[in-house]
C-alpha cells in the first residue's frame, strides 16, 4: 500500500501539495508540518498536555487543517466549532469542552468574541487568525493574541513524545444542548493512528498515492468533512477547499485539480442537476472515481440522474458521528435502489422492535450499530451515553429495515430531527428559545418538505391568551430569535394553532401537527 499518514508522507515529499485554499493559494506538505510541529511547540508551552481540548472557530482551509494535524500528533481533542452559531452557542461550546485554547479567525470576530466572554475563557488563551485590527474593531480585543505569537520562533521541528490525539465534535440530541462525542484516546504514535484511519476510505475502494484530489465541498465542523479529508491526506491526496458551495464551481475544480473524491450531500446532486446541458457538458470529469454522498435521505430519481451523469463512481453511506455504519457501492444500490447499503465488515447492525427485541427481515425497527473496537461517551451526560446502548450497540434514533439480504433501508429518522441541506437541526432548541417569547402559549418545531433543502423549519405556535394571529406576530416571533439562534436554524415560516394537541401527562403529539405536510410525501425518501 506504500507510505500512508501525513507526517511521514510531508517528511518523504516536503514539495507535495497537500492542500489548496479557497483563493487558490497551494500549500506545501513540508510548510504545513513545519506549521503544525511549531503550534505544537507554542501550545505546550503554554500549558497543553496531552488530553487536553483546543477548538477553531476557522473557514475552511490551511489554518484549520494545521490546527487539527496539531491535535492529531500531540494527544489533544481538536474541536471544529460550527461558525452559523451565535456567540451563546459557540461559548457553551467552548466551555463544555474544557478547551485550554480558542482560535478565532477575523472573519468570525464578532460571534467568536461574544464565545469568548459566555465561555470564561481566559483572554490569553485565544488566538486571532487574520487581522487583530478586525477585533479591535470591535472593541473587545483586550487580551486576544495573533496565532503566530505560539508559533513564531519556535522549531519546526517534529515535537517529542508525539501521541495521537482525536477530533471531538459536538452532536445535538433532544434537549436541544450539543453534546461532545469523546472516544477514548489510542495511546498510539500519531504515524501509525493516521494509517489506521486510512481503512474508512479503502471501504470505499479509494486507494492511496499521489495523483489523487478530495474536494472539500461542506463546512469543515461536521464530522464527516474532517473525517473523510483528514483521512484522504493521510493516503496522500491533495485538499482542495471550497469556501461557499457552488454548482459550477465545483465543476470546475474538479476538471481543475482533476478531484479524484468528494463528500457530498443530496442537495448538492439536486443543484448540480439543475445546470444547463450546456455547463454540464464543459467539463471534464473523467478523474472521478469516488464520489460519496450522505447525510440525508437521497431521492431515487436524483440518484438515478447522477449515475447517469457521472457513471459508477457514486458510494453512499449511513453513520452518525457517534459512528457507523453502511456502505452502498454502485453496483449494490441499483440491484437495491433507495438502500443505504449493508454493514461495515468492522460493524453490525441490529434492528429491534419497542421491546428491544431483534426483528425479522423487512420488518422496521430502531437501529442499532455497533463498531468494532471503538468507544464512545457523551461528555459530561453519562445518562443519555447508557439511554442509546443496547449491550455494546448504539442507536440515534433512527428507524430502518434489513431485507433478506443485509442491505438496510431507512424508514425515519429521529422522531423529530430536521435535516435540512445535509445539516441536522434539532428543533427542542428551537422550541427553547421561542417559548420564552410573552406572546407563546405553546409551540412546536417540525420538518416540512422542501424540494431544495429536503426539509424547512416549520413551527407552529399556541398564541398566548389574548394575543390575535397575524403576519405580523409571524414575522416578530422569528425577529426575536436573532442573536440567540444562527440563522440556520430560523423557521422559515410560522402558522397558528387555539390548541397544541398534548397527552394527559404533557407528551405532545407532534406527528398529529407534522403528518398533514407530509401527506402523499415518503419522508424517507
Amino acid at each position: 500500500m506504500g507510505t500512508l499518514g501525513f507526517w511521514r508522507l510531508a517528511q518523504a515529499d516536503p514539495e507535495w501539495i497537500a492542500a489548496v485554499d479557497p483563493d487558490g493559494t497551494e500549500h506545501r506538505a513540508g510548510d504545513l508540518l513545519a506549521r503544525a510541529n511549531r503550534l505544537v511547540h507554542g501550545l505546550r508551552e503554554l500549558g497543553l498536555k496531552p488530553g487536553d481540548g483546543l477548538c477553531g472557530l476557522v473557514p475552511n482551509g490551511s489554518d484549520g487543517l494545521v490546527l487539527y494535524l496539531a491535535a492529531l500528533q500531540a494527544g489533544w481533542y481538536y474541536t471544529p466549532v460550527n461558525w452559523h452559531l451565535t456567540g451563546p452557542e459557540i461559548g457553551y461550546i467552548v466551555a463544555d469542552s474544557e478547551a485550554r485554547a480558542f482560535f478565532v479567525d477575523e472573519r468570525y470576530a464578532e460571534e467568536g468574541l461574544r464565545g469568548v466572554t459566555e465561555s470564561g475563557i481566559a483572554r490569553d488563551r485565544v488566538f486571532a487568525f487574520g487581522r487583530l485590527e478586525e477585533f479591535r474593531r470591535l472593541g473587545a480585543a483586550e487580551g486576544v493574541r495573533p496565532a503566530s505569537e505560539l508559533t513564531d520562533g519556535r522549531p519546526a521541528t517534529a515535537p517529542a513524545d508525539r501521541t495521537a490525539g482525536a477530533t471531538m465534535h459536538y452532536t445535538s440530541g433532544t434537549t436541544g444542548k450539543p453534546k461532545g462525542v469523546r472516544r477514548p484516546l489510542s495511546g498510539l504514535d500519531p504515524d501509525d493512528a493516521a494509517e489506521l484511519m486510512t481503512f474508512l476510505l479503502t471501504l470505499f475502494g479509494i486507494t492511496p498515492g499521489a495523483g489523487n484530489a478530495h474536494l472539500v465541498t461542506s463546512p469543515n465542523y461536521h464530522t464527516a468533512v474532517t473525517q473523510f479529508g483528514g483521512t484522504a491526506l493521510h493516503m496522500g491526496h491533495t485538499l482542495v477547499y471550497m469556501d461557499r458551495w457552488d454548482a459550477e464551481e465545483t465543476l470546475r475544480l474538479c476538471e481543475r485539480y482533476r478531484v479524484s473524491n468528494s463528500h457530498m450531500v443530496p442537495t448538492h446532486f439536486k443543484r448540480l442537476l439543475a445546470l444547463t446541458e450546456e455547463v454540464r457538458g464543459r467539463y471534464d470529469l473523467s478523474s472521478l472515481k469516488w464520489m460519496i454522498h450522505a447525510a440525508a435521505p437521497c431521492p431515487v430519481p436524483v440518484k438515478w440522474a447522477m449515475f447517469e451523469w457521472w457513471g459508477d463512481c457514486i458510494y453512499e453511506y449511513y453513520a452518525a458521528t457517534e459512528g457507523g455504519g453502511t456502505i452502498a457501492t454502485p453496483e449494490g444500490w441499483k440491484k437495491h435502489p433507495g438502500t443505504v447499503g449493508t454493514a461495515w465488515p468492522i460493524s453490525e447492525l441490529l434492528i429491534v422492535d419497542e421491546n428491544l427485541e431483534p426483528v425479522p427481515a423487512g420488518t422496521p425497527g430502531t437501529i442499532y450499530m455497533k463498531m468494532m473496537g471503538v468507544r464512545f461517551e457523551y461528555k459530561g451526560d453519562q445518562a443519555k451515553t447508557e439511554a442509546n446502548r443496547l449491550k455494546d450497540h448504539f442507536t440515534v434514533g433512527d428507524i430502518g429495515y434489513l431485507d433478506e439480504e443485509g442491505f438496510l433501508f431507512l424508514c425515519d429518522r429521529k422522531a423529530d430531527m430536521i435535516i435540512s441541506g445535509g445539516a441536522n437541526i434539532y428543533p427542542a432548541e428551537i422550541e427553547n428559545e421561542l417559548m420564552v417569547h410573552p406572546k407563546i402559549a405553546d409551540v412546536a418545531v417540525f420538518g416540512i418538505p422542501d424540494e431544495e433543502w429536503g426539509e424547512q423549519i416549520k413551527a407552529v405556535v399556541e398564541p398566548a391568551p389574548g394575543v390575535a394571529p397575524s403576519p405580523e406576530l409571524a414575522a416578530e416571533l422569528i425577529e426575536s430569535l436573532r442573536g440567540r439562534l444562527s440563522k440556520m436554524k430560523w423557521p422559515k415560516s410560522i402558522d397558528f394553532i387555539e390548541e397544541m394537541p398534548r397527552e394527559p401527562n404533557g407528551k405532545l403529539l407532534k406527528r398529529k401537527l407534522r403528518d398533514p405536510y407530509w401527506e402523499g410525501r415518503d419522508r424517507a425518501i
